[in-house]
């Protein structure tokens, strides 16, 4: 809806820096401004809270160059080094990312009872394939994903051209929806994909400011710093 509680953050630098190409800099005495207090200056945008569903989000809706730009070589050694540049304790978690999640077995078992034994599996947005479900069991899996980065052995990365020339058992759509700009366009653009036998499995973080802050309408002034998930769920 139109009726939002809006409060003023910052986006964080490496964001900035990848979509729009901003950097902090720091306003000194030598600028020789009047108005303006001395300090670090960052990218600011608005949290936004819908007060009719309690959806959080960031104003800044990036456009696909943008989109492109922030996740081009997605948490490769480039990607890699420019956020920890900007963000030193990245460095500590990067190689958590390299791994298989393991509550994915679970999705998994899950899901088996309502799919063939091997099933044909395209995975929406599914970076590397590193957490698609039945990776090694499904014939195929395929994964479509605008980072260009290189699938693990077990998947195949496929283009926009042939995602209508298949038949899925199941799609996935998993922890996508927190990053992209419009969440129900792109449902739209992943709908042509689906059989009326198809699975659909959609998946989003259950963010901890919701989780600590079930039902609350006045989120916004508690979201100081926007990143990566740009749409918090309830």
């Amino acid at each position: 809806s139109t009726n939002l509680n809006r409060s003023p953050a910052v986006l964080m630098p490496f964001v900035a820096y990848r979509a729009f190409g901003h950097q902090p800099v720091e306003i000194t005495g030598d600028w020789g401004l009047r108005d303006l207090r001395q300090g670090m200056a960052y990218s600011l945008c608005n949290s936004l809270q819908c007060q009719d569903c309690g959806v959080l989000f960031l104003d800044y809706r990036f456009t696909d160059q943008q989109m492109a730009a922030l996740y081009q070589n997605y948490r490769d050694a480039t990607y890699n080094a420019q956020r920890i540049h900007f963000e030193p304790g990245y460095a500590n978690v990067a190689a958590h990312y390299q791994q298989r999640a393991d509550y994915i077995t679970e999705v998994e078992a899950w899901l088996e009872r309502y799919l063939p034994p091997e099933p044909r599996v395209l995975d929406w947005g599914g970076d590397t394939g590193i957490n698609s479900p039945f990776l090694g069991r499904a014939a195929p899996l395929h994964v479509y994903d605008i980072s260009g980065v290189d699938v693990l052995p077990g998947a195949t990365r496929i283009g926009a051209e042939h995602l209508k020339r298949q038949h899925y058992d199941l799609v996935v759509c998993s922890e996508v929806l927190e990053h992209v700009p419009f969440p129900f366009e792109f449902l739209q653009q992943l709908s042509p994909v689906l059989d009326s036998d198809t699975l659909l499995y959609l998946e989003v973080p259950h963010e901890a400011l919701i989780r600590e802050h079930p039902d609350n309408r006045q989120l916004a002034p508690l979201k100081r710093h926007w990143h990566e998930h740009i749409n918090f769920y309830t």
